[in-house]
């Protein structure tokens, strides 16, 4: 057994597999662990899904929301164990592989048509 084997079965008992179908477009409610003192309680952070990189473990999604008029951007590795829940409100339909092209527009033009042919 070589190394990138190894490597791979230790992976592979932390993927998780309660995670949905989440393309790029989607917007998506992720429940974050925060801990307040010793306690931990859990977060949601609500927007659309501009960037998907990485497979596996690495596996990362970009998700984008206007708070308080003000662009948010949070990084969320999926398979981390401060995820609690990934849940996908709407499906998007998008045309291309990264939608960093929100970051420049406002209001009503940051619209995406939903997607009606794949399920939540």
């Amino acid at each position: 057994m070589n190394a990138q084997e190894i490597i791979r079965s230790i992976e592979a008992e932390h993927l998780k597999s309660n995670l949905p179908d989440i393309y790029v477009g989607d917007t998506v409610k992720v429940g974050v662990k925060i801990k307040e003192g010793d306690k931990y309680r859990v977060q949601p952070y609500e927007g659309v899904v501009i960037a998907k990189r990485n497979g596996g473990i690495n596996e990362t999604i970009t998700v984008r929301k206007v708070f308080q008029g003000v662009g948010v951007e949070r990084v969320f590795l999926l398979h981390s164990p401060r995820i609690e829940s990934v849940k996908v409100l709407r499906r998007g339909k998008v045309r291309r592989a990264k939608l960093y092209y929100l970051r420049d527009r406002v209001g009503k033009a940051t619209r995406i048509k939903q997607r009606f042919d794949r399920p939540l």
